[in-house]
C-alpha cells in the first residue's frame, strides 16, 4: 500500500458541527411518512457546539429503501426553531438512533445529553 502516517489525531477545538455515521440493521427501522413505509439502514447524527457545555443534536440523516426498493435520504430536524430545545413530536425511535450516535461521540469527546422534553 505504501502508506504511512504519525501523529495523535485530536479534533480542532473550536469545530462547530460532527457528523457520526453508522449502518442500522436491515429491518430494525422503519420511519413512516404520510402511507409510505421506509426501512432505515444507515444513519448519520449531526451534533452542533453552540456553547461550552454539552453538543447538542441538530440533525438526524436516515438512508432508506422506499416502496419501490429506491434509496432516500429522510432528514428529521432534532432541534425547534429557536435552537434552544428538541423538536416536539420526534419518535422515540430517532431519540434511540441519536442515543446509539451519542455513544460514538463519546469516544471522541463530544459530551451529550439526552434533550428535556420539557418546554425552556
Amino acid at each position: 500500500m505504501g502508506l504511512s502516517a504519525k501523529g495523535e489525531p485530536a479534533i480542532v477545538k473550536d469545530e462547530t458541527k460532527v457528523d457520526v455515521s453508522f449502518h442500522l440493521q436491515p429491518g430494525s427501522l422503519i420511519v413512516t411518512r404520510g402511507s409510505n413505509a421506509f426501512e432505515a439502514y444507515h444513519a448519520s447524527v449531526e451534533f452542533v457546539d453552540v456553547s461550552d457545555g454539552p453538543w447538542l443534536v441538530d440533525k438526524a440523516r436516515l438512508t432508506a429503501k422506499g416502496p419501490d426498493g429506491k434509496s432516500v435520504v429522510l432528514t428529521v430536524d432534532l432541534l425547534n426553531d429557536t435552537y434552544d430545545g428538541p423538536r416536539a413530536g420526534v419518535p422515540a425511535s430517532i431519540w434511540k438512533v441519536v442515543a446509539l450516535a451519542s455513544t460514538t461521540a463519546g469516544d471522541i469527546g463530544i459530551t451529550y445529553a439526552t434533550p428535556d422534553p420539557r418546554p425552556m
